[in-house]
Parts: C-alpha cells; sequence; structure tokens
C-alpha cells in the first residue's frame, strides 16, 4: 500500500514537470535543454560579474634604432665598410703618442650613439652624419690612407670588437645629413646626448 502511494506521487510530480516545462515552452519558445545550458554557463561567470577575455599570445617586437627611421627619405649609397681602432694596428700610434686617439677633423675617437667613422672627403665630407645598418649613426670625422673612393672605416674600441661585430661588409648606407667639411666636440657631443635616442645608447656601446 505505502509502495503503491509513492509511486502515484513520483507520477504527479513527474506530471507536474513536464507541465511546467510544457508551459515554459509555450511561453518562451525556448526548449528545456536550452534553459538548462544557459543557466550552467552564467553559472560560470567569475563573481565580479566580467568575462574572461581571449588574449592572443603575440611576442613583443624589439624597438630598434633603425625603426625610428624612414631611410627611404634618404640618399643611399653602396659602400665596403671595414672596422678600425685607435690603436698601432690602425693608425700606428701608441696610447703614449700626443695624436693617439684624435682623429683628422681634431675631435677625439668614439663608439657610441654617434660612432666617428673614416671616409674619403671627397666622397663624404667632414661632419658628415651617415646610417649604417648594424653599426648606427656614423659622423665622418677622419681620413685614411687607404680609405678612398667609396670605403669607410667604423671605429670600434678593440679590434677584438671589429672581428666580433663588423669585419668588413658590403652594403647600402644612408646619408642623413651632408657635412661642410669640419666637426668639433661640442657638435659630437650634443648629438650624442639626444634625449629621445638614449635608450638605445647601451646597446650601441656593447656592440
Amino acid at each position: 500500500m505505502q509502495t503503491v502511494k509513492i509511486v502515484k506521487r513520483a507520477a504527479m510530480t513527474l506530471l507536474f514537470i513536464c507541465a511546467i516545462l510544457t508551459s515554459f515552452h509555450a511561453l518562451t519558445g525556448l526548449k528545456a535543454s536550452d534553459f538548462i545550458d544557459s543557466f550552467l554557463k552564467t553559472s560560470h561567470k567569475p563573481l565580479n560579474g566580467n568575462t574572461p577575455k581571449k588574449t592572443q599570445a603575440s611576442e613583443p617586437k624589439e624597438m630598434t634604432l633603425e625603426k625610428t627611421l624612414d631611410l627611404k627619405k634618404y640618399p643611399a649609397q653602396r659602400v665596403i665598410a671595414t672596422g678600425y681602432t685607435a690603436g698601432i694596428e690602425s693608425t700606428g700610434k701608441m696610447p703614449d703618442d700626443p695624436g693617439y686617439g684624435v682623429t683628422y677633423s681634431g675631435v677625439k675617437v668614439r663608439r657610441d650613439l654617434y660612432s666617428t667613422i673614416a671616409a674619403d672627403p671627397k666622397v663624404f665630407p667632414i661632419g658628415t652624419i651617415l646610417f649604417i645598418p648594424g653599426y648606427g649613426y656614423g659622423v665622418v670625422a677622419d681620413t685614411g690612407s687607404a680609405i678612398h673612393g667609396n670605403r669607410l672605416d667604423l671605429y670600434y674600441n678593440t679590434v677584438d670588437d671589429v672581428y666580433r661585430h663588423w669585419g668588413k661588409k658590403k652594403l647600402k648606407v644612408y646619408v642623413i645629413k651632408r657635412g661642410k667639411g669640419t666637426l668639433k666636440e661640442d657638435t659630437l657631443k650634443k648629438l650624442n646626448n639626444s634625449k629621445h635616442l638614449q635608450v638605445f645608447r647601451q646597446k650601441i656601446l656593447d656592440n
């Protein structure tokens, strides 16, 4: 007898649920499964109410000195570029020589944001600013007995730096500003203190 009552109650409950679901479908047009899916989705939202956004992993792009320039705006010229130092192997001068590390223009050699380089003044007058891909800005401050025509000598602090970072290359350089035949320490100092370029300074000094 008790079993019959339990079965009747279960049947009534089932009929009641079916009636509710039928009414829900008639009123909303949604199926029960749609309602359940919707409930499950909303129940898994973060407590703050914000839906997590999908983020696409991307590698950060390194900003380089070259990317700060629109090189298409500047005249280009193909050259053969080698490296040199202030030492006896390049200049024949020893550190105790009064002219050690002093360029033809009178400024001291340096590897910096704007480094001193040697060129044929008939091609690139003293004071000319070049952009040399892979090296950076070079200011023509020196000449050399072997530097004729489209040849450049790029200053490095040591012979080891020359071999590790440059060697000898054929490449295209860009004339940022043509020199007038002179170069002063103050001019070079101002160029190297350009605030917007300081972020690149350490990388240049490391190369």
